[in-house]
């Protein structure tokens, strides 16, 4: 492919990675932020976090490629992704296999001055973002896998901060995996009319006529557990806070998905950056003013 021809293609190939839709890369992010500072005990390395937050966003592209590549056949009977490239076949299936492997590469190569133990946690980061868009065949609740590989920037932070991954990285990752089930099964209330003829499995499917009960019950589960987090590493009344606030966006939530209008539930699967954000802000602000604790 020649400059002009690429130059072309280019601002497909950026759909095709969701650039211009940065939610599920700040969905990734937050969760990572909170761990390097955590495993930092304050602000981590600077070139530390500049290879996690770039990776973030070279990772959350090469899943979204895979994910519309392993949805090809289904995203054209859904209303919200039939306009997608490689659903209308604007996109070619080996041109996206080729920008996936491409993007892994250059996340991979990103890392390697980074621990050994990152290096060797990055292969099952990279299994996980690769089989999530194939468990929606047969998973009950394909969010909680999402939730581990969204979540896995966890581990790999404590890995590059601390050499080593403490019980208390898992427990985040937990907390996670209960705030991934939550915000996309909020997702998942948008597309319920399709997916239920394209036989797509999702959690707001299986949760049913409990699924904003559902929703609900895990947002406390991922703030119980954050809370847990924070107390076991000294974290004090600012970071709670920080809890609190993001407990209250979550209410605010319940009004909107509680009638279980599709726009209403689109807008709050997108307000979750609110919660991610105002978790960090609690945490960062409480190293700022409890340096040490």
């Amino acid at each position: 492919m020649n400059e002009a021809g690429f130059s072309a293609r280019l601002p497909l190939y950026l759909r095709l990675m969701r650039l211009d839709k940065p939610i599920g890369i700040l969905l990734l992010l937050w969760p990572t932020l909170w761990a390097l500072w955590i495993a930092a005990d304050g602000f981590p390395p600077l070139h530390v976090l500049a290879i996690f937050v770039i990776g973030t966003v070279l990772m959350r592209s090469a899943g979204c490629v895979i994910n519309d590549y392993a949805d090809r056949h289904y995203d054209i009977h859904v209303e919200r992704t039939r306009g997608r490239p490689l659903a209308t076949g604007a996109v070619s299936e080996r041109e996206a296999l080729l920008l996936a492997a491409g993007l892994s590469l250059v996340a991979f190569v990103l890392i390697l001055p980074l621990h050994p133990l990152v290096i060797w946690l990055s292969v099952p980061a990279l299994f996980l973002a690769g089989s999530y868009p194939f468990t929606k065949r047969f998973f009950a609740i394909p969010q909680g896998y999402l939730g581990i590989a969204f979540g896995f920037g966890i581990p790999m932070g404590f890995a590059a901060v601390q050499g080593t991954v403490p019980p208390v990285a898992w427990l985040m990752l937990v907390a996670n995996i209960f705030w991934a089930i939550a915000y996309d099964t909020e997702y998942a209330m948008v597309d319920r009319p399709d997916d239920l003829k394209i036989g797509i499995r999702t959690s707001a499917i299986t949760f049913g006529r409990f699924d904003v009960a559902a929703v609900m019950a895990c947002y406390a589960a991922t703030f119980a557990l954050l809370a847990a987090v924070g107390l076991a590493v000294g974290r004090g009344p600012v970071f709670l806070a920080g809890l609190a606030a993001a407990a209250g966006i979550a209410l605010y939530h319940y009004t909107l998905i509680r009638e279980r209008d599709r726009v209403r539930c689109f807008k709050a699967f997108l307000h979750n950056n609110w919660v991610g954000a105002t978790i960090f802000a609690g945490l960062a602000l409480d190293y700022m003013i409890f340096p040490g604790a």
